[in-house]
């Protein structure tokens, strides 16, 4: 059978929505951002055990930084653009020059760096309104970045601990992928030796990581090299999400410094990177991967409780407020319908958890649990319940 696209899923899980009053410009609704939160609560305990720290730039910057950073020369027909106090200022298609403005801040010394800044910094850029696609294209979204400033001498371990971090990353959604290096295109900013410099140290550390990769000639970023992440959904598709790009170009473009050891000025390189790439298309991806049936640590609704007649109406109130007071997100469907129905419309829902509560469990302090997929209910206690749902939120 034919499985359906993100577009009808997100409808029917009611993830989100699209609006001719904001095309290209999805509106999340609170199932969606359940999913939407747990995404960044991951990707924040992540950076954060890897040492970065989290920024935001602002959405809106005058039209010359960006021609400042190049963005203008490159991008400029695809940016939108506002005039305020008579000066033309454009919503960003990019996260890259309020990293730096943060970084050039203050004087910051060799003993400083790395400095590793992560932003999940919402972007605009317009795609022609033929070629958009429900959350895979749009024109509103979140760009998981990260900037990490660097001395020439900390590049390639710094790159390593990059490559770890997105192995932990696509591995938790169950993605194989496969890397490709991409060098130098026409039309690029710099000399010819640091680009040479760059392209050499990706390649060394792909190399000196054993993993197998593809030469991308020609399709680096104009500021630098880059290595691309091409993850490979449950339907047999390849996606470009995650990148790594390593630039000389910006830290002389905005004349960023720091003092070595030994008390001289010297020019930070820095590392653009992204694992979801977007969160938006990740999630639409996400939703195609699993088909709408998320891992119990993602879904929006972790457990459906159902009681079997209104007589069991209060021990499951009482269930369902214990389950939120232990943080699992669940829903208490008190409905005056059938339990048939019910049960029918969590599963359409693709709920992780049932909890059917009639007479045996009123009487037996016993939850009868229905997991998604599964033929077999079984019989628990609710703390061992409880746990089992919140190592799934852990993922343990």
């Amino acid at each position: 059978m034919e499985k359906e696209n993100h577009q009808k899923l997100g409808s029917m899980l009611e993830l989100f929505m699209t609006d001719e009053e904001a095309p290209g410009m999805p509106f999340y609704l609170p199932k969606g951002m359940a999913i939407r939160n747990e995404l960044e609560r991951f990707w924040r305990e992540e950076h954060e055990i890897s040492g970065y720290e989290e920024i935001r730039t602002p959405l809106l910057m005058k039209q010359q930084i960006w021609e400042r950073s190049g963005h203008w020369q490159h991008y400029h027909e695809n940016m939108y653009f506002a005039e305020v106090d008579d000066q033309r200022y454009a919503l960003k298609p990019m996260n890259c020059p309020g990293a730096i403005k943060i970084f050039n801040h203050k004087l910051r010394s060799y003993k400083e760096l790395p400095i590793r800044f992560a932003e999940l910094g919402l972007v605009h850029r317009h795609e022609q309104s033929g070629s958009l696609n429900g959350l895979l294209r749009v024109r509103s979204f979140t760009q998981d970045d990260a900037h990490l400033f660097v001395r020439e001498d900390q590049i390639e371990d710094e790159i390593r601990k990059v490559l770890k971090m997105i192995d932990i990353f696509y591995k938790r959604f169950g993605f194989d992928y496969k890397i490709e290096l991409s060098t130098r295109p026409d039309e690029y900013m710099g000399s010819l030796e640091s680009w040479n410099e760059a392209e050499i140290a990706l390649k060394n550390v792909l190399h000196q990581s054993g993993v197998p990769f593809a030469l991308n000639e020609g399709d680096g970023a104009f500021y630098g090299p880059k290595i691309d992440f091409h993850i490979f959904d449950n339907r047999g598709r390849s996606w470009q999400c995650g990148t790594v790009q390593l630039d000389f170009q910006m830290g002389e473009v905005f004349d960023c410094q720091y003092v070595g050891n030994d008390q001289k000025m010297h020019r930070p390189i820095i590392i653009h990177r992204a694992i979801y790439g977007s969160l938006e298309r990740f999630l639409g991806i996400l939703v195609e991967h699993y088909d709408g049936a998320f891992p119990a640590w993602l879904a929006p609704v972790q457990v459906k409780v159902i009681n079997v007649a209104d007589a069991h109406l209060p021990y499951a109130e009482h269930i369902y407020d214990l389950l939120k007071k232990n943080g699992i997100k669940a829903e208490f469907d008190n409905r005056s319908e059938k339990m048939g129905l019910k049960i029918r419309e969590a599963t359409l829902r693709k709920v992780p958890y049932m909890l059917i509560i009639g007479d045996h469990e009123q009487n037996s302090g016993k939850l009868t649990i229905r997991v998604r997929g599964e033929q077999q209910q079984d019989q628990l206690e609710l703390d061992q319940f409880i746990q089992i749902v919140k190592n799934a939120g852990n993922w343990k």
